[in-house]
């Protein structure tokens, strides 16, 4: 593709004559601009994969992968059966949830009370890996646990009572109330995750149909899957077997937050690549000056038979290989970065004593990172076409200067 000669020219070309100090600083502006502009973006997409990441995986730990509800139509046995002949390798659970008041003393807040079984496997596991005081066992009549979150603002802890009031009505003598009843807090759960620990109150199952004034026909089917990245697949699929009944997955109930993510995923990207866009402007600013700089050396090398199209591929391997070097050099960097982020936030934290990334706003307890393969190479392709275009516009101008005039008058 280059020629020996245009290749030892555009070598040249960077090592510009001690007279030609402004190009060398152009060229060096031009390198550390692309350079930092890949690594920022790669240090950024990093971070944000790592956190789209870690914050599903917290997701898929705490709620159910599928739900179905009754809507209307009793799920009945057969219905089950048929779901555990067809995906054996799912766990089934039953459950009742709804939104309700949590009060003690002065103290109110709007909750999401869920009725489980806690001879259910699923809520076996939760519980063990997140029961920070109370026993499982405790889970009978008129017990409930709560978050860590609620615990502290509504100053409770285990062995208090608290109330509860539903959304279903009572008749009374002076008109309809809410249903409101009063339960002993059997143990506190802290899963880390602010929102769940602030808002959510298990209770047996029979204790959350009877304060919803709902029955047995009422409960909903929660599953479990070994790879939960299926489940939109495992909806489809149970759809087809019983259209009645309403069907969600974990990713229908968070769409509103990943979509968020994505659009500022996308807007981030799209923000910092500028920064590659304004470095490639020193190429063609560096490149227009070196050409008008090299007219006379231009002239003599169309004297010697070297064609307009070999000296145009000089000036743009010249751009190019600035551009290239630097992408190689950003990934690096930024691979790098990527790759010990968690403890270049602990050395900075320590020095500065400043709480980088706090967890309690963020809901995890490091910063996270994932390096996308895919990414990188999206990265890697948009610079290099930026650097492409940026060493084309100037090397393009070559064909348009009359070098022999140049030459003519030196």
């Amino acid at each position: 593709m280059f020629t020996k000669a245009e290749r030892i020219i555009a070598l040249r070309n960077l090592r510009p004559k001690k007279k030609e100090g402004f190009l060398k600083i152009i060229s060096i502006f031009s390198f550390l601009g692309i350079m930092l502009g890949v690594a920022i973006l790669i240090i950024v997409m990093s971070v944000m994969n790592g956190f789209k990441t870690d914050l599903t995986n917290k997701i898929l730990g705490l709620n159910p992968h599928i739900v179905i509800q009754p809507n209307g139509f009793k799920i009945d046995n057969e219905f089950t059966s048929n779901l555990k002949k067809l995906f054996k390798e799912i766990n089934i659970s039953k459950s009742y949830f709804g939104e309700g008041i949590a009060i003690n003393n002065n103290n109110a807040k709007g909750v999401l009370l869920k009725g489980v079984d806690r001879e259910e496997k699923n809520i076996k596991d939760f519980f063990y890996n997140y029961l920070s005081s109370g026993d499982l066992n405790n889970l009978n009549s008129n017990r409930v646990f709560i978050g860590s979150e609620m615990a502290f603002n509504l100053d409770l802890k285990e062995g208090d009572t608290i109330n509860l009031m539903s959304s279903a009505f009572i008749s009374t003598p002076i008109g309809s109330l809410p249903k409101q009843e009063t339960f002993k807090v059997a143990g506190v759960f802290n899963t880390g995750f602010l929102e769940f620990d602030e808002n959510m109150i298990f209770l047996n199952i029979q204790d959350a149909l009877s304060i919803f004034d709902k029955n047995e026909a009422d409960t909903n089917i929660e599953i479990y899957l070994s790879d939960p990245l299926q489940a939109n697949s495992y909806k489809e699929k149970i759809q087809n077997i019983n259209q009645n009944y309403f069907i969600y997955t974990w990713s229908d109930m968070n769409k509103s937050l990943f979509s968020a993510l994505k659009v500022e995923r996308n807007v981030m990207f799209i923000i910092l690549s500028l920064i590659v866009v304004v470095a490639a402007f020193n190429i063609i600013s560096g490149l227009t000056i070196l050409i008008k700089n090299k007219t006379k050396e231009i002239a003599i090398l169309k004297t010697l038979g070297l064609s307009n199209e070999s000296i145009k591929k000089t000036f743009f391997l010249t751009g190019l290989t600035i551009g290239f070097f630097a992408t190689i050099t950003g990934i690096i960097i930024g691979v790098l970065f990527s790759l010990n982020i968690e403890n270049l936030r602990l050395f900075l934290s320590n020095i500065f004593n400043l709480e980088i990334f706090p967890s309690e706003i963020y809901f995890l307890e490091k910063l996270p990172s994932e390096i996308n393969p895919t990414s990188i190479l999206i990265i890697f392709i948009i610079s290099l076409i930026i650097s492409i275009i940026a060493s084309y516009l100037p090397a393009m101008k070559i064909s348009k200067m009359n070098t022999f005039r140049a030459l003519r008058y030196e």
